[in-house]
């Protein structure tokens, strides 16, 4: 099985390792602002980038290196970010709760968002296979962007800014 490689594939695949290494020993710093906050960024820069890449492969009119692209970009989904969603639900949502009762109701929308993430991903795998790269794909695609985006942002305010161990 061939892959395709250029200075900007070779970039991604450096901040694919990089976010690899933060998720795996993500534990303790899932409980600190800052480097709960690198692994959010890392994790949206390395998915706009593989979708800026697919796009690129489209619009080049590349439909094999376009595919090869939007597998990399759902296995990235499922390996960088669903996995990380996955070590905050079993582990730091549940000690934040237990430790914050009254933020219970914000942990399940953030959990909702998780949700929402996976079912996008199973979207576009099930989309693949009847329409290939199709412009519902593309949304999706995006779609993850903006839900990703907004719910690190809310992860952030809630659990770590407006957290009421902040406040004690």
């Amino acid at each position: 099985m061939s892959s395709f490689h250029s200075p900007y594939q070779s970039a991604i695949l450096r901040v694919d390792n990089l976010l690899k290494g933060m998720i795996e020993m993500a534990g303790p710093a899932l409980k600190q602002l800052h480097s709960h906050r690198a692994i959010h960024e890392g994790g949206l820069s390395g998915a706009v980038g593989k979708t800026e890449m697919l796009i690129d492969f489209l619009q080049e009119g590349d439909h094999k290196n376009a595919e090869r692209a939007a597998n990399d970009l759902i296995d990235y989904w499922k390996t960088r970010v669903i996995s990380h969603a996955d070590a905050e639900e079993d582990g730091f949502y549940q000690e934040f709760v237990t430790e914050n009762p009254e933020m219970e109701k914000s942990v399940t929308q953030l959990t909702r968002d998780h949700d929402l993430i996976r079912i996008i991903v199973g979207d576009i795998e099930t989309l693949r296979d009847t329409e290939g790269i199709s412009p519902s794909v593309l949304q999706k695609f995006y779609a993850l962007l903006v839900v990703n985006e907004i719910h690190s942002r809310e992860e952030e305010r809630l659990l770590f800014i407006e957290s009421p161990k902040e406040e004690a």
